[in-house]
């Protein structure tokens, strides 16, 4: 890799003032009879522009605009992975997940972390203590940003978007996962099966598959799961909620899942066709179990 102080510049605009931009220059003009597509591809081909402060390179003016307000809102660096950070306090907390360093120690139980606030968090697991109570519910949680994502489950509110498709969601980090079935990214990878996933928590699920872990257990009857959500959604059979009431019929359910298919038989969308004779199913199982009794003659469950 170049050194970043002798990088060769002599086809680059540099931005040594952050809020001003210098035009490239191209050499004589191009002939008017070349067409807009041919400079386009020209122009995006061939990288002019790079900011000064940490010489990332650009196509075009507007882009290094929008890049250099990084710099301005974000002035502390980490010069391990390029992460921006708006204090040296975050940028320090930051620097002890490179080096693993996780000074503040929990007195009940092993675990440590990274700064003081995530202890005080932590420790709420063993006290019991939900000091973020909603309002509207009366569901507390151990802290303010839990709390905040869970007022959308009654707004409605959807801030994040995905710049592709659209979709909408009430928390960034399941924007970040979503993006990735666009991008076919996978970062996650099982170490004893390599199946990769999009999300470390979908990989710490796998992962007790081979471990036979289930580390949530149902007070009332024993039972275990591998899942928490599983856990919260068995816990209904006993109380009775059904929480996700259809607002056609009135008919209530355990889980969003089950109210999505009972939804289809009001709109009579089926969703899951058969590749080989084209026959249409409101389930995925009920998909299953056409292609194995009418075309692939497999029997299971003898």
């Amino acid at each position: 890799m170049e050194d970043a102080n002798h990088l060769d510049t002599s086809n680059t605009t540099v931005f040594n003032n952050i809020d001003s931009v210098i035009q490239p220059y191209y050499g004589e003009k191009n002939s008017r009879n070349e067409t807009f597509t041919k400079q386009k591809l020209l122009y995006r081909s061939n990288p002019e522009y790079h900011c000064v402060v940490c010489r990332k390179t650009f196509f075009s003016e507007p882009e290094v605009l929008i890049h250099k307000e990084i710099h301005k809102k974000k002035p502390y660096h980490c010069e391990m992975c390029g992460k921006y950070f708006v204090s040296n306090r975050n940028l320090t907390r930051h620097k002890r997940l490179h080096a693993g360093e996780k000074p503040f120690r929990c007195e009940i139980c092993p675990k440590s972390f990274i700064d003081n606030s995530n202890l005080v968090i932590h420790i709420r697991s063993h006290t019991g203590e939900k000091p973020f109570p909603c309002e509207i519910c009366g569901k507390s949680f151990t802290r303010s940003s839990n709390l905040v994502i869970h007022i959308r489950s009654h707004t409605g509110e959807k801030p994040y978007d995905c710049e592709i498709c659209g979709k909408s969601f009430s928390v960034n980090s399941c924007l970040v996962v979503h993006r990735r079935t666009h991008t076919g990214e996978y970062p996650y990878r099982c170490e004893i099966c390599e199946k990769s996933f999009v999300s470390k928590s979908d990989l710490t699920t796998h992962r007790r598959i081979h471990t036979g872990e289930k580390p949530f257990q149902c007070e009332i009857c024993g039972k275990s799961f591998t899942q928490n959500s599983n856990l919260v959604i068995h816990k209904r059979y006993h109380t009775g909620e059904n929480p996700h009431i259809c607002e056609i019929c009135g008919r209530s359910f355990t889980q969003t899942s089950s109210l999505a298919i009972h939804k289809r038989s009001h709109t009579g969308e089926k969703p899951y066709h058969c590749e080989v004779c084209g026959k249409l199913f409101v389930k995925k199982s009920g998909l299953t179990r056409h292609n194995r009794k009418q075309h692939t003659g497999e029997k299971p469950f003898h």
